[in-house]
């Protein structure tokens, strides 16, 4: 997409994943994508063959998600494996209620980012944060996600921002790829129902105009388009497929 390419994260494929990894991936890879994010293990498989069945396919790997509990304890151990895998970016994707209650749990984060950050560039590696809706929460003047943003080094911290939870929480997205465009390699899309209640929707059914976020990611250093959907009302399957359709429609 303007030679940024598109991954899934396979959390939105999580059952399928879990009862033929191999053969979920083929058909990933077959409807277009360019890759995926992971988001957990599969502890059938070593990183090598998880790696020579990516290649296999042509499929290559965005980044993965780790919870922070394993970045905390294993950090070594989950860079080892990473890099076995082939894989340039761990992403924290989650902070528990407990980790995020004050500005000073995010100054706290902020400075246990810096030191995982660190470590992970040493080897190699970017680590990026991934966001959600309660970031947005307002401690005086700034947000948590702010206080993150501003509070870590950009030369060990870069961020995955994801488009639905920003708009979930009246942001407005093209706002902050602006101020922050030089630490946004990855962009997670999906959409948005008007439903009252919280619902993913397939890319370009949904509210969310996407055609200026696709014109900002080709003129900066957007890397990967990842395509998420948490909960799907079909086939999981299909609906990847109904949002790489339309990814491709407004090219």
């Amino acid at each position: 997409m303007a030679n940024i390419p598109v991954a899934v994260q396979l959390y939105t494929v999580r059952e399928e994943v879990k009862k033929d990894f191999a053969g979920t991936l083929e058909k990933i890879a077959a409807m277009g994508y360019d890759g995926v994010e992971f988001a957990g293990y599969w502890e059938d498989y070593r990183p090598t063959e998880l790696k020579k069945i990516l290649d296999n396919l042509g499929l290559r790997i965005a980044g993965s998600h780790i919870p922070l509990d394993m970045l905390k304890s294993d950090l070594l151990q989950v860079i080892e494996y990473q890099q076995e895998l082939g894989n340039k970016k761990i992403i924290c994707p989650y902070l528990l209620p407990e980790e995020r209650k004050t500005k000073e749990d995010y100054l706290r984060l902020a400075g246990l980012f810096n030191e995982i950050g660190k470590k992970c560039k040493e080897h190699g590696i970017t680590f990026i944060y991934h966001n959600h809706d309660f970031e947005l929460h307002r401690f005086g003047d700034e947000t948590g996600l702010e206080i993150l943003l501003n509070e870590t080094n950009p030369e060990w911290m870069q961020f995955e921002l994801d488009i639905y939870w920003l708009k979930k929480a009246g942001e407005e997205p093209l706002t902050w790829l602006a101020k922050y465009q030089d630490r946004i390699p990855l962009i997670h899309l999906k959409d948005m129902t008007d439903d009252k209640e919280e619902f993913f929707a397939e890319l370009g059914t949904g509210k969310i105009d996407f055609k200026p976020i696709i014109n900002f990611g080709r003129q900066h250093s957007v890397e990967w388009w990842v395509v998420e959907q948490d909960k799907c009302k079909r086939d999981p399957l299909e609906s990847i497929k109904i949002s790489i359709s339309y990814l491709k429609s407004i090219l």
